[in-house]
Parts: structure tokens; sequence; C-alpha cells
């Protein structure tokens, strides 16, 4: 299906699109049609809180009093990734109804995030001028634009004191993570698995199914293999299969991971360099097996295919999408409210039955199997990990980079790779 062609049709069951199916198509400028509405969507009537959250700059700032003076203002505006919540006929949101029926907030429901790169170039100069976005609760993915957000001080740090069911039901997958200690800044609204996603032609070449990286290098599979063109993922996999943790990795570490990746394409094994693509090309057979996001698999078995996905043995990379409150927004107590509403199991529920990627909430698989009759999302590792693959050490984090030059570093290191160099 083209998604940028169908941008607002609601998928079905079976045709479902994913936030991920977004992430490499919009590294430059935004859409001129993203940026006239959001610019129309800033409107400066718009009332809500009194009390301008200070610049981090100012230091010291009171954060517990500054919350104390937050009231609820009955409203808030929510921007999302495409087909990321749970949706029901008519194109209702059944999970904001509910929120809005116990609290009274009502939600103003966006799905503008394409890119985690252009939504920041989109919000930027108004986080930089001090003013009032235009979107109270925003979700994007750990990496340099989270980071970037977070030591920038355009995000609010969260009222801690508010995060309830947080702390009552989180997944430690999500709590203290090494982008944002101590959860100060952001709640994790899903996460994902980057794996290994097979065809069975892959395990008759393999002669056993794919359970290693470094199958992903065996000349077996020639020509089958496909790898990500997020650098992010084709640098982690690099490092994995050099025995580099990508989290604790140094830019010498890049340079011999990008080495054994350039030999992976040098003997034609790799094929090809992968946006959500990937997915069509395992599905026709053109690739075996390659790096894979696990919702997406998880979606086309589904849906009845034979495909496969594998946690490899050296590990596989967690990627978390986050909520956060920007700098300066106007409904900030509206959108807390929101931010720990979610980790309710039940409403956790709702939406993991919906999205199937891995839910923040464990909590919430009884109740998808009971009492929303799903047991095979309640049951897949895939949206619920099993206490071994959280035991492991096999689920990695990525590199939280120091500064933008380091990230710069890291895309030449690994953009060279993929451009062939």
């Amino acid at each position: 299906m083209d998604i940028q062609n169908r941008p607002n049709d609601p998928p079905t069951p079976l045709t479902r699109l994913t936030r991920r199916a977004f992430l490499g198509r919009a590294g430059g400028a935004v859409s001129l049609g993203f940026a006239a509405a959001f610019l129309a969507a800033c409107d400066p009537k718009d009332g809500g809180s009194s009390a301008a959250a200070p610049s981090a700059s100012e230091a010291p700032v009171d954060w517990e009093a500054w919350w104390a003076r937050q009231p609820q203002t009955g409203r808030m505006s929510f921007a999302n990734w495409p087909f990321y919540i749970d949706t029901a006929e008519g194109n209702r949101k059944p999970s904001l109804e509910r929120f809005t029926k116990e609290t009274g907030i009502h939600v103003k429901y966006f799905h503008p995030i394409q890119g985690n790169a252009s939504f920041l170039a989109a919000i930027q100069p108004y986080l930089e001028a001090g003013l009032p976005p235009f979107y109270d609760l925003i979700v994007m993915t750990n990496g340099p634009q989270v980071t970037k957000l977070i030591d920038s001080g355009w995000v609010t740090p969260l009222d801690q004191s508010r995060m309830t069911n947080f702390r009552q039901y989180a997944s430690d997958l999500v709590v203290d993570p090494n982008w944002d200690p101590g959860n100060r800044h952001t709640m994790a609204w899903q996460s994902g698995l980057t794996g290994i996603g097979y065809r069975p032609e892959a395990v008759e070449a393999l002669g056993h199914a794919p359970t290693s990286i470094h199958d992903l290098f065996d000349p077996a599979l020639a020509g089958r293999v496909g790898m990500m063109s997020d650098l992010n993922d084709l640098g982690s996999f690099g490092l994995l299969a050099i025995d580099v943790e990508p989290a604790d990795s140094t830019e010498a570490d890049w340079s011999k991971a990008a080495n054994a990746l350039r030999k992976q394409r040098a003997a034609g094994i790799a094929s090809g360099y992968f946006d959500q693509s990937y997915v069509a090309a395992l599905k026709r057979g053109d690739i075996w097996a390659g790096q894979a996001w696990s919702g997406d698999i998880f979606q086309a078995q589904q849906a009845g295919s034979d495909l496969a996905f594998a946690v490899p043995d050296e590990g596989a990379m967690l990627w978390t999408d986050n909520m956060m409150i920007p700098m300066n927004a106007k409904h900030p107590a509206d959108a807390m409210a929101f931010m720990d509403f979610v980790y309710r199991p039940d409403i956790a529920a709702m939406i993991a039955d919906w999205v199937w990627y891995v839910s923040p909430v464990p909590a919430a698989a009884e109740i998808v199997a009971n009492d929303l009759g799903d047991p095979a999302v309640a049951k897949s590792p895939l949206v619920f990990p099993t206490q071994e693959m959280l035991g492991s050490g096999r689920l990695k984090q990525y590199r939280v980079f120091e500064s933008e030059a380091e990230a710069a570093t890291w895309e030449g290191v690994f953009g060279s790779v993929r451009l062939g160099l």
C-alpha cells in the first residue's frame, strides 16, 4: 500500500499500517501541507495555563511548586504517529473517549509525525523562541532528536507525583531509560524490537532457523539479505556483529563495525538497504532474511504470512516512542493526566490490542487475553516480552550521543556503508 497516497485511511486489521512505516521517509523538510496545517492550528487565542513554564536555562527552577500552580483546563492537543492508537469504526478512538468520559478532558488528536527529524524541524522554531507550541503532548523515538529536546530544555520536566499508574504498572523496560534517567522528561508510549525477519527459504539455505546476527553475514544467503537504511539500526547491528554493545561503543568501534558491514556488502550477501519496503521484499521472496521490526512481522503473521521473527543471540535493539510535554505547552496538567491514564492496565490493553507493538504495561496482557478475547496478541513475545527474553540481556539499548557532532560522526561512518563508499 502506498502510504503517502492514503495518509488518512483508517486501516483494517489485515492492512493496518504502523508508525515505523514512516521512519525513513521524512528526514528532510516537513511537507508544505503539514507545515501549513501546523501554523494554522497554532491559535494564539486558545486559552490554557496562565503560568508559563520557566526556561531550563533559568536555574534553579522549583518544578514541584510550578506544577502545583497548574490547573486542569479540560482540554489538550496530542500529536502522534499515524495509525498508532486504538481505532474503531468511524475513526473513533475508544481510549481517548474513555479518558474524556472519566476526566472531562477533551483531546484534540492529530497524527502529523512522519519522522523524528521532520517533526522536530516543524516545532523547533516555536521552542527556540519560547512560544507555546500547538501540541501539549508529543510522541518521539529515543535517539538524537529526543536527546536534543531534553538537552536544549525544550520539554517540561514531569510531575513525578502524578505518575502513580506508571510507578505501579510500568515495565522494567521503560523505567529509568538511559536517554532519560529517572523518567524525568519522558514516559513510554509503546516500544518495539529490531531483530531478524525471515522466510522459510532462509531456513532451508542455512540449514537452521536464523538465530544469530552472523547468519545475516552467511554466504548461504548471498543476495538475499536485507539491511536497514535507518542508520541507528544498521550501525547497531554492525556493532553487535563484532560483539560490541551499541550503548557503550566508541568511534573506533564504529569504524570496525562499518568495515564488517562493508565486507558483507562487498561479498554480495546484502542485497540492499531498506526502509519500510523490506516487508514487501520479504513477502515477495526478494530477500529471505534481514533486519526487521517486531510489530511488522507480527502483523504479517496475523494476516497469514509465513514470515518469522527472531531475537538474535547477540541481542535485539529495543526502541521506545516517548510521550513528552513540550516547554510552554498550554495544557500541561491535562497532558500529565493523560500520560498516567494510559498506564492503567485496562487502557494499555485497549491500545496494545490494536497497535501490536511492545506494551509498556505487562499487566495488560491478561486483559487482552480474557476481557478483549485476543490470546494471540496476549501470548506474543513481540507485544508482551517473556521473562526469559527480559532477563537474558538480549534487549539492547541504542547509543545515546553526547553531542550533535557525535551523532553526525555516527551518521557519516554508517552512512558511507549504505552509500557503498
